[in-house]
């Protein structure tokens, strides 16, 4: 796994919960591919409340999922309508934020399989997947 570093103190903002880093990030901590310069985060529902309220002219809906933009940050109560409690299962620790599971990231990745982009991921994860699970270099 790649070592990914990320700052959430710009954010000026405490978390109640230890956000989840999914997304491009994620998919570069396990090395599938180079993420891109924003940083996708889903968060408690706690969390979101707040921080809606803290930038409400930052707010975003994506077809029922809440999200937060601030700066390069996509912060999301929701993906799908999966939420934080869901997606964190078997999440990695770091520092002050969780990595989603490689299995849930592939989970998510499938259901934007729509997306010529998240299909070529999909085929990544799941050769990832069997190499942490077999061994296979």
């Amino acid at each position: 796994m790649t070592n990914i570093k990320i700052d959430l103190s710009n954010l000026d903002y405490k978390f109640i919960q230890k956000p989840l880093l999914v997304g491009g990030k994620a998919k570069e901590y396990y090395e599938i591919r180079k993420s891109g310069i924003d940083t996708d985060l889903i968060v408690s529902s706690e969390d979101y409340e707040s921080l809606a309220e803290k930038y409400p002219a930052n707010l975003k809906d994506l077809f029922g999922d809440k999200g937060v933009i601030i700066n390069d940050f996509e912060i999301w109560k929701t993906i799908c309508l999966y939420d934080y409690d869901f997606l964190s299962e078997d999440a990695t620790e770091v520092d002050d934020y969780k990595i989603i599971s490689i299995e849930k990231l592939t989970f998510l990745t499938a259901l934007a399989i729509k997306k010529e982009k998240y299909l070529e991921d999909l085929k990544l994860l799941v050769d990832k997947v069997f190499e942490i699970k077999y061994k296979i270099k």
